[in-house]
């Protein structure tokens, strides 16, 4: 009998995917026979797909956009954590039955304590930029490490009060909403600063927002990896502030599925960073 076992990444479009690039890197790491591949599956086939995954050869998969919502209900059963948020990135069997779990918390904090170790010791008050499923999954993370105080900024506040209404019984002492207003008079006294959406982000619109008024020892935090450094880390690191960069996230998300797929606890080193690093530079130019 054959040990090899193969999971892939479903999206629509799935082209601009790195995550064939991380799990293989794990893949030869650890001398494992397998393979990860990319599956674009459009919206009205993919609950078939998901339902026949085991069928077209695959012991688990990682959903991307648009449908970690659409996953959840698909799943036999998930994780507090992803039935909470409302969303799955990641499958795998246990048994007949297909688990969901959603990973971008843990790796949200991975990647924070790793490029900033310590940082949840002040306890905030954070700022989170943002209102959507990113969004959601950095509150979860924050409310998991007791920050007691965080406010949304975000374009329409209409949205960022329902998500406030949505996160209120997590444990937080205040979450509030405000609009986002490009001044940023709303960073003073802020130890954290999250943009968790995808301004910024190679092709979108840029970021607008004047980090003059956040205290000297903020960290400025962004999920967003392509480009490896955004307009805003870079307006943080002129003004010498401590900053976390998005691609780390990418990275730490993709080792527990990794784990159940094939067996093995994958670490996050120097080397696949630069092999990440690398291609996102190749995609730069």
């Amino acid at each position: 009998m054959s040990d090899f076992r193969k999971s892939c990444v479903i999206g629509w479009p799935v082209n601009h995917s790195r995550s064939p690039l991380i799990h293989r890197f794990w893949l030869d790491k650890y001398n494992l026979s397998g393979d990860y591949t990319r599956e674009s599956v459009n919206a009205e086939n993919f609950p078939g797909f998901v339902r026949k995954l085991s069928e077209f050869g695959y012991c688990g998969a990682n959903v991307t956009l648009p449908y970690k919502e659409k996953a959840l209900a698909l799943c036999d059963s998930t994780t507090e954590l992803a039935t909470r948020l409302g969303a799955v990135n990641t499958l795998w069997f246990e048994g007949p039955c297909l688990r969901g779990d959603n990973t971008d918390v843990g790796g949200f904090l991975a990647n924070l304590d790793e490029q900033a170790p310590g940082w949840d010791r002040k306890g905030g008050p954070a700022v989170v930029l943002g209102a959507g499923g990113a969004a959601r999954a950095v509150l979860a993370g924050l409310a998991a490490r007791k920050i007691a105080c965080v406010t949304l900024l975000n374009r329409s506040t209409e949205r960022a009060l329902e998500l406030v209404d949505e996160a209120s019984s997590w444990g937080f002492e205040r979450l509030a909403a405000e609009a986002l207003d490009p001044c940023g008079r709303s960073l003073e006294k802020v130890d954290l600063l999250i943009n968790s959406t995808s301004l910024g982000m190679a092709g979108q619109p840029k970021l607008e927002l004047d980090l003059s008024f956040l205290p000297d020892t903020a960290l400025v935090s962004d999920i967003v990896y392509t480009p490896l450094e955004t307009e805003l880390l870079k307006a943080a690191r002129r003004r010498g502030l401590p900053t976390s960069s998005g691609l780390g996230m990418l990275l730490h998300q993709a080792a527990p599925g990794f784990e159940h797929w094939f067996g093995v606890k994958p670490e996050v080193t120097p080397q696949l960073r630069a092999l990440i690093e690398a291609d996102v530079r190749r995609g730069e130019t």
